[in-house]
């Protein structure tokens, strides 16, 4: 992989690149308004010290007009100079604290101006390669003192500080480059740990766990991984699982068949011999045929083409045919039946989808059960919802396995039925597409299975206006 492409390359350009604009602001905003405040001040700090300086030399006499100028110029730190203006252009120089000549102020446009408006001024000007704070008052006469300092010392230090930013600076991008180098290969590694084991769950590999103890982004996407590897993981068994069990109950009848289509072949059989033939053949096409169409069921939920016909339902109707349906297979099995219509609303379904969910919910009771179990079928309305309720007082369903009696292919351990682990999986989709559910409820040695679904709208609005009924009677 080209590195300049990586992870960690490129957060630790994008943290140069940040840095490097910090210091570009602190080069050309920072620095500058330092520098600027630093020129005002001394500016201020002369015009300031103007009165107090105006006053020493207009108390000294013109013998020691020089001496004056020169204390004054140790109080104020800055130079102190009197001139005399002619012509308004022309400066001669009275005293000068340097005690020399002052020829390098001629023409100072501070002094001038001055001298012509007649008020305080300030401002820095240029002599040679240096720069100058000054401040000037006029004194009348045509008379003005000047206080003149060097801002040498103080740009320097400006100069100085940019000089160190900039190395620190220059430091900190380097730091920053490692750092963020380093840190982002850390990082690039944990995400290289989840590319592997992404690998690892494409090529069918499950066996071994996707791990990451970071609590940020990165953890939560392992975590996520790991349930992700963990479902699939469970899936995969569940599809060997479902191979091994549809093989086995495909092989079984299959091999059923052919022996008595052998036995019928080669054998002189009676006719009772060959009915019961007939009969047990037939038997093994039913459980094939089954199994096809739970299969075939399932593929069209998936594909989203499981076509249903929506129309008013009697559930405690359907009760009763489910009841009559398994009564024979109840008392061969040594199982009670009992029916409980507690006068439920209709709801909006499809009938036969109905009836095959209550067939399997039925036939899971009686087939998972032991002798001398009851089971219970009855209906009950909640809310905008009506019930059909399958209910045994057999040994339950195990902790372990409640939450997956549901999936697809899943059989409960140690049960005795040899079903394909299809019929809760398809009761449950096809009580999705009517709009309802299938509820499981496990309680000590009882067992319920409950479908929900939608109360039909006429039947809805029609208990509505009886609930206002009664309400508006007992109000009366």
């Amino acid at each position: 992989m080209n590195p300049f492409r990586s992870v960690g390359a490129r957060l630790s350009l994008a943290l140069a690149v940040v840095v490097a604009a910090a210091l570009g602001l602190v080069d050309v905003i920072v620095v500058p308004s330092l520098e600027r405040n630093l020129v005002h001040s001394k500016v201020e700090q002369l015009r300031k010290s103007l009165p107090a300086i105006r006053s020493q030399v207009q108390e000294a006499d013109t013998a020691n007009l020089d001496l004056a100028l020169q204390n004054a110029a140790a109080s104020a730190d800055a130079r102190v100079s009197y001139f005399s203006e002619l012509d308004q252009d022309t400066l001669i120089t009275l005293a000068d604290s340097n005690g020399v000549s002052s020829s390098d102020l001629t023409g100072d446009p501070v002094v001038l101006k001055a001298a012509r408006t007649g008020r305080t001024t300030s401002g820095t000007v240029e002599r040679g390669e240096k720069r100058f704070a000054e401040a000037a008052q006029p004194l009348g006469g045509g008379n003005v003192l000047l206080l003149s300092a060097s801002l040498h010392d103080s740009l320097a230090n400006v100069h100085q500080v940019r000089r160190r930013l900039l190395i620190a600076g220059v430091i900190a991008l380097l730091a920053t480059v490692a750092v963020g180098y380093g840190a982002a290969s850390v990082f690039a590694r944990r995400l290289r740990r989840l590319e592997r084991a992404a690998e690892r769950i494409a090529s069918g590999d499950f066996s071994e766990p996707v791990t990451d103890e970071g609590a940020d982004e990165v953890g939560e996407l392992a975590r996520a991984f790991e349930r992700m590897r963990e479902r699939l993981a469970g899936l995969e068994r569940a599809r060997r699982e479902f191979i091994a069990n549809a093989s086995h109950e495909l092989r079984t009848p299959i091999f059923s068949l052919g022996g008595f289509l052998e036995l019928l072949e080669n054998e002189e059989l009676d006719q009772e011999t060959q009915r019961e033939f007939l009969e047990t053949m037939r038997e093994q096409i039913d459980r094939l045929t089954k199994l096809a169409t739970d299969l075939l069921d399932l593929s069209r939920v998936d594909a989203g083409r499981l076509h249903v016909e929506t129309e008013a339902v009697d559930l405690g109707l359907l009760a009763r045919v489910l009841a009559d349906e398994f009564r024979g297979v109840a008392i061969g099995s040594g199982h009670v039946l009992e029916v409980i219509d507690r006068a439920s609303p209709s709801v909006a379904a499809d009938e036969e989808r109905v009836l095959q969910i209550g067939r399997i919910l039925v036939e899971n009771a009686i087939v998972h059960t032991p002798t001398g179990t009851t089971v219970r079928l009855s209906t009950a309305r909640r809310d905008a919802t009506a019930l059909l309720s399958v209910e045994d007082d057999g040994p339950g369903i195990p902790p372990k396995d409640v939450p997956h009696v549901f999936d697809r292919f899943y059989r409960v351990e140690g049960s005795g039925a040899s079903g394909s682990g299809l019929g809760l999986a398809i009761a449950r989709e096809l009580a999705g597409v009517m709009g309802g559910a299938v509820e499981l409820h496990v309680a000590p040695e009882r067992t319920i299975f409950e479908l929900v679904l939608p109360i039909a709208e006429r039947e809805g609005a029609a208990a509505e206006l009886e609930d206002r009924f009664h309400v508006e009677s007992a109000a009366r």
